[in-house]
This record gives structure tokens, C-alpha cells and sequence, in this order.
């Protein structure tokens, strides 16, 4: 039994040791442009039909290219009602700018209202080639408005998707207010999440295989805010739009 726990703490020594070596910044989007650096990122736009239509969670948004805007050092994602059209804004690295561990970390203001969903997550860059969830998510910030306070931290894998149980869901008091950070933690070894520096879930597995632990390949980075769905829920209250997810800056340290 001794040998038991001192082999665990050994493991967590480890663990936390890897993620305490001193890194260096390898890209930082800090949207000081008049636009998007279209060498970074890449617009998704429509509904997702004909082959993921409500974008595999019945989400009610259309994504266009003009719902944001790039001033004052922020990106600015808006969630709009026009007639009865819901539309947003939905941007990602693929292809351009794609990551194996690091601290991957945003800086954000969220919308408020019930019916938003803006998130900051990760996929496996092989997700054309494998398909989800076999290429791996990482959900480093999810937000729904209808639930204020909590914060969604969570992880799907063939072994574990859709209801994931690599999941955390907490309470934050004043998350609403100001601009925050969200941050995962990711080596080798496990995947810990962060808000605002503190620490509030850890998922490292014994089993590294490929449907327990597809993240030891690239993945890159999308911003969102989704409206309505199956996660944001089935109710939209109209009087909130319009609404800005604010992105101060993403910084990657390996």
C-alpha cells in the first residue's frame, strides 16, 4: 500500500515538474491589425449542412465573415439577431497555426445572456483523415449563458465523448465580469485546465492509447459563439442581442 501511494506522488512530482520547466512564447495573436491575420486564421461560415448541419449540436446561428471586428487591440465575435436569423462568427487555425503541448492560454470577456455559447477549444489537426472523436477534443473554455457563473472544462475521445466524463463543470464567482484567462496545461503526460492562474482539472490517464489519449498530435485553435443547441440549450432570449464575445490576446508557450 506504501509503495502504492509513494509511486502516485511520484507520478504527480512528475507530472507537475513537466509543466514547471521554463518555456518560451512560439505564437501570440494579440490583434493589433485592423483585421485578421489571414495567415493565422481561417473563417467557417453557414449553418454546417449539407455534412454537420447545426454544426452536430443543432446550434440556431448562421456564421458569416462579418460578424467581427479587430479594434483597439481586441477581436470582438458578435451574436446577432437579424429578422428571425441568428448570426456569429466562428474562426480557426487549421492548417495555419497548429500545436503538440504547451501552455495554451486566452485571454476573454464573455457575452451574457440565455441562448450563448462562446467557447475557446481545441481539435486534432488529423480530423479529416479520422474523423471526431477519434481526432481528439480539447474544450479549453465553454460557457452557456442560461447556467451563469459555471465554466465548462472538458475532453472528447473515442473512449469518451458526446456526455463526456472527462469533464469539469465550476463555479466561478465574478466570472462574468471583466476579462479573464482560461489555460490548459498540456504535455505528455496529462492535460491540466486553468482559470485565471488557478487550477481546476487534470485528466492523466495510465492508458495512452489512441482512444483514451489522442493528444499527442497537432491540434489547432478555434474561437466561437454559438447560439442555442443542444449544450446552449433550447431557449434564446431575443432581448439580449446584441452580444461580443472580446478576445484580448492568445499566447502558446512551449
Amino acid at each position: 500500500m506504501r509503495s502504492k501511494i509513494f509511486l502516485h506522488f511520484l507520478f504527480l512530482f512528475c507530472f507537475y515538474s513537466l509543466y514547471s520547466q521554463d518555456r518560451e512564447l512560439v505564437w501570440e495573436e494579440d490583434f493589433n491589425g485592423e483585421d485578421l491575420d489571414m495567415a493565422s486564421w481561417n473563417f467557417e461560415t453557414g449553418d454546417g449542412c449539407p455534412h454537420l448541419c447545426g454544426w452536430g449540436n443543432n446550434e440556431r446561428q448562421i456564421y458569416t465573415k462579418k460578424n467581427h471586428q479587430v479594434r483597439d487591440g481586441l477581436l470582438f465575435i458578435s451574436a446577432r439577431k437579424d429578422g428571425e436569423t441568428y448570426t456569429s462568427a466562428k474562426i480557426t487555425t487549421k492548417g495555419k497555426k497548429e500545436f503538440t503541448y504547451g501552455k495554451i492560454e486566452v485571454r476573454a470577456k464573455l457575452p451574457l445572456g440565455v441562448g450563448l455559447w462562446p467557447a475557446f477549444w481545441m481539435l486534432g489537426a488529423n480530423i479529416d483523415q479520422v474523423g471526431w472523436p477519434d481526432c481528439g477534443e480539447i474544450d479549453i473554455l465553454e460557457y452557456v449563458g442560461k447556467e451563469p457563473e459555471y465554466i465548462f472544462t472538458s475532453l472528447h475521445t473515442r473512449d469518451s465523448h458526446g456526455i463526456t466524463v472527462n469533464t469539469r463543470k465550476d463555479i466561478v464567482k465574478g466570472i462574468e465580469e471583466g476579462f479573464h484567462t482560461y489555460a490548459i496545461n498540456w504535455t505528455e503526460e496529462g492535460i491540466e485546465f486553468l482559470i485565471d492562474g488557478n487550477s481546476f482539472y487534470t485528466f492523466s490517464p495510465v492508458s495512452k492509447g489512441p482512444e483514451i489519449w489522442p493528444f499527442d498530435k497537432p491540434f489547432y485553435i478555434i474561437l466561437n459563439l454559438a447560439v442555442g443547441g443542444n449544450f446552449g440549450g433550447p431557449e434564446v432570449d431575443d432581448s439580449i442581442f446584441p452580444q461580443e464575445f472580446i478576445i484580448d490576446y492568445i499566447k502558446v508557450y512551449q
